[in-house]
C-alpha cells in the first residue's frame, strides 16, 4: 500500500515503519530462498551474481549463501572486486580517468586460475583488494578449498559475461542478475529514477567502506553508468534468475547518512549542482533511524 513518498511519510509518522520494514525484508528473504531452491535443483557448482553499481550484490551473495546452507550446500562467497589489478595498472577512459568498470580492470587470468584450481579440489589463497592503497594483498589467511556439495558464490559486475569465466564450462554456471528497480514514486505524476536511488546508495557506501568523498562519487557516476551500459545491461538476459533489491523505505533510512556527505560539497566544486539536486530530492522524505534495520538487510551493504 506504499506507492509514493507521501504514503511512505504517513506510514512513518503513524508508527508503521517497523511493520513495513519487516514485511519487505521477509518478502526479499522469500525471493532469495526461491533462487536458492533453483540452484539446489540445478546441481551447478558456481553461482555468478551480477548487477549494476550499488544494487546490493555483496549482501545478496551472503544472504543467498545462508539459504544455500539451508538446502544442505556449503557455499563460499568470492567477490570479484578482490581481483582488481593494482591501481597503477588500471586502464583509463577517454577522459583520462581510471576505468574501474571495464573487464580489463580485473586480473581475469589469475581469477580463472584460482577457479580452475578450486574446482580441482586444490587449496587456494585468494587475494584481498585494499581500496585505500589501491593494491592487491595476500597474507591475510584467505584460503579456500572445496569438496563435494560445495558451491562458489561469486559476485561482480561482469559475472554474466562469459569472458570473465572463460575457463569454466557453461554447465557449471548458475547466473543471477540483481538490480535495484525502484517502485516508489514521488507523487502521482513523478517517478523516482532508479539511478538516483543507486547513486545515493553508492555515496553512502563509498564514504563508509572506501574512504571516498561524495564529490568523487558524483564525479565518477557518469563513467560508472557508461560502464553499466557496456558491461552489464547487455548480458542481463543471460541470467537464470533475477532479483530486485530495492526497498520501498530505503531513501528514508539513507537520508541521515547521505545529507551530511552532500552538504560537504562546496559551491565552487563542479559537483555542487548535482549535490544540491540530491539534497532537494531527499527533502521529500521523512528520515528514519537505521537502528532497527535487520542486520542482514540489503541496506547494510
Amino acid at each position: 500500500g506504499i506507492c509514493n513518498a507521501g504514503q511512505l511519510n504517513d506510514c512513518i509518522s503513524n508508527g508503521g515503519f517497523m511493520d513495513l520494514m519487516l514485511v519487505y525484508e521477509a518478502l526479499q528473504e522469500k525471493n532469495i530462498a526461491n533462487i536458492a531452491e533453483d540452484i539446489f535443483h540445478s546441481g551447478k557448482r558456481i553461482v555468478l551474481i551480477a548487477g549494476p553499481s550499488s544494487s546490493g550484490k555483496t549482501t545478496f551473495s551472503h544472504r543467498l549463501s545462508v539459504q544455500l546452507r539451508v538446502k544442505g550446500l556449503n557455499p563460499h562467497p568470492i567477490p570479484v572486486d578482490n581481483y582488481f589489478v593494482d591501481r597503477d595498472k588500471t586502464p583509463r577512459d577517454e577522459d583520462g580517468n581510471y576505468n574501474f568498470e571495464c573487464l580489463e580492470a580485473l586480473n581475469i587470468e589469475q581469477f580463472n586460475e584460482d577457479l580452475t584450481a578450486l574446482l580441482a579440489g586444490k587449496r587456494v589463497e585468494l587475494p584481498t583488494f585494499n581500496f585505500v592503497s589501491g593494491k592487491s594483498e595476500y597474507g591475510k589467511n584467505n584460503f579456500v578449498q572445496i569438496c563435494d556439495g560445495d558451491v562458489l558464490v561469486i559476485e561482480g559486475i561482469h559475472c554474466l559475461n562469459d569472458a570473465l569465466t572463460y575457463s569454466i564450462p557453461m554447465e557449471d554456471k548458475f547466473r543471477v542478475y540483481i538490480s535495484a528497480l525502484t517502485q516508489l514514486n514521488l507523487d502521482e505524476h513523478n517517478r523516482i529514477a532508479t539511478t538516483d536511488g543507486r547513486l545515493i546508495r553508492r555515496i553512502v557506501r563509498d564514504a563508509a567502506h572506501r574512504g571516498t568523498q561524495a564529490a568523487h562519487t558524483i564525479a565518477m557516476w557518469n563513467s560508472v553508468r557508461r560502464g553499466e551500459e557496456f558491461n552489464i545491461f547487455p548480458y542481463q538476459e543471460n541470467a537464470d534468475a533475477q532479483f530486485n533489491s530495492a526497498l520501498v523505505y530505503e531513501l528514508s533510512v539513507l537520508k541521515q547518512f547521505a545529507e551530511p556527505l552532500l552538504f560537504c560539497i562546496r559551491p565552487d566544486q563542479p559537483e555542487y549542482e548535482e549535490a544540491n539536486r540530491l539534497l532537494k530530492f531527499l527533502d521529500y522524505f521523512i528520515g528514519v533511524t537505521s537502528e532497527h534495520i535487520t542486520t542482514n538487510s540489503i541496506l547494510r551493504d
